[in-house]
């Protein structure tokens, strides 16, 4: 699939669900590949602020992405709409603190957005999830489960703890349908949280035409009136149906597709479109924000993983024992590579089969055999050693030193059985004999330690 970004320009203006403020936005057509941006114009010194996770601010009652004065909040409904569209490039310039909350749903996002929807030249990435994952965040409640699957899907489940308002679920299944099922779904609140949070410095601009109030109890006229008084409402208000909104819900469901909304927007700040079933229990942007920061992680080990070599034991190696044994000096019990599958002028691939009859597990360790770390490095830097060797001519008159580890990791054991996959990739090209190389070693589809290895060869005197 290709990225995309929009036709032509397009604004927004309206006014602010939280500061109260007046703001206009302005979404332009980006360089492909430079992702989404927001940037201040009312600030002097303003600086772009990426739509990403590392940006976050804040996620009391909204998104808040940036740092200091420079920030943007109530970001969520755009990002969810951008998300929907699959525009991975754009400019947001925004001429205040807010995004406008216009009628406290998606939906007039979407329908300025849509038909400048415009595909580029440039392929874009995936987070494919390639197996089951269950993150709770301890501080919010909030739970949230994710499967493989073929494309993005979401489910959310609210609990609204309220008698006059049952448990409820909302499904997105798939992208296309934002538009009808999730977009038009209001920001909504309780009307006894009305208060407290107006105090608390909150919806300063909020009114029933962009939030959906519920009652959590039964008012009284008089009570009503005080809520309205307080907040600054004035237009009559006549709940219905537990509901202040003369209009009503436009959907049964409301409350849980709109928490769908918000959850697709955060999910945004991921950086990279996710292949994925989401179900998510009691979702709010505090547990969102946590889940995106442990997918972010998931996501670097992602990328490594997505540059596995490829291991058919079946399949003739390029060196086997007898070749590597003619490039490498090492012999018992210090030669740890196998054979090498995989030889170029960037990039080597070897094996080492992790046997109980090595020497070293007599006593690393008694009763617990673990491959020492530190050899695991040796057997980077053994098959590295072949690639620099490939180098010169005559090679069996050359030996590898090494000179220096750099930012090693240690992140799974290696134990007996376990076959050891051994990339070296050159970072830099080979000269006057030092190789500088980034090594990762894997064992299926784990990554179990990585490290930069530096190493000089010298010619045997």
């Amino acid at each position: 699939m290709k990225r995309k970004t929009i036709s032509s320009s397009v604004e927004f203006e309206g006014i602010g669900l939280h500061s109260g403020k007046h703001c206009k936005v302005k979404i332009v057509p980006s360089d492909i590949g430079k992702g989404i941006k927001f940037i201040r114009t009312d600030l002097a010194e303003s600086r772009p602020i990426n739509a990403d996770i590392s940006t976050l601010n804040n996620t009391n009652r909204c998104t808040v992405l940036g740092k200091d004065d420079n920030t943007i909040s109530t970001v969520e409904h755009l990002l969810a709409t951008l998300y929907s569209l699959e525009i991975n490039d754009v400019l947001i310039e925004v001429n205040g603190p807010e995004i406008p909350i216009l009628d406290g749903s998606a939906l007039p996002f979407y329908q300025k957005l849509n038909p400048l929807v415009h595909s580029t030249e440039l392929d874009k990435e995936e987070f494919i999830i390639d197996g089951p994952l269950h993150f709770q965040d301890e501080d919010s409640g909030a739970e949230y489960y994710i499967y493989p699957a073929d494309h993005l899907s979401i489910q959310t489940m609210v609990k609204l703890n309220n008698e006059n308002w049952p448990n409820q679920m909302a499904d997105l299944h798939q992208l296309s349908d934002f538009e009808k099922e999730i977009a038009p779904a209001r920001t909504y609140v309780f009307a006894g949280d009305l208060i407290q949070l107006y105090e608390n410095g909150l919806i300063k601009g909020g009114n029933l035409a962009n939030a959906l109030v519920l009652e959590e109890k039964k008012y009284s006229s008089e009570e009503i009136k005080q809520v309205a008084e307080a907040l600054g409402i004035e237009e009559e208000v006549n709940p219905r149906r537990f509901i202040f909104n003369p209009e009503g819900m436009r959907f049964s469901d409301e409350p849980a597709r709109h928490k769908l909304l918000d959850l697709l927007g955060d999910l945004s700040l991921l950086g990279i479109p996710l292949r994925a079933k989401v179900i998510a229990k009691q979702p709010g942007h505090q547990g969102n924000a946590s889940l995106v920061k442990h997918l972010k992680k998931e996501l670097i080990e992602f990328k490594k993983l997505k540059n596995k070599p490829s291991y058919d034991p079946t399949k003739e190696p390029i060196f086997d024992l007898i070749g590597v044994r003619e490039l490498l000096p090492h012999r018992y019990p210090f030669l740890l590579v196998d054979k090498i599958i995989e030889l170029s002028e960037k990039q080597v691939v070897g094996i080492k089969n992790v046997t109980f009859n090595e020497g070293f597990f007599q006593g690393h360790f008694p009763d617990k055999p673990v491959f020492p770390g530190v050899l695991q490095m040796e057997a980077l830097a053994q098959t590295g050693g072949i690639l620099a060797l490939s180098s010169v001519d005559d090679p069996q008159n050359w030996d590898t030193y090494f000179l220096k580890m750099d930012n090693v990791k240690f992140k799974n054991i290696v134990v007996p059985g376990d076959t050891l996959i051994l990339k070296m990739e050159l970072l830099t090209p080979i000269r006057r004999g030092i190789v500088h190389m980034q090594g990762t070693t894997y064992v299926g589809n784990k990554i179990v330690s990585e490290g930069e290895l530096i190493a000089q060869i010298i010619r045997r005197k």
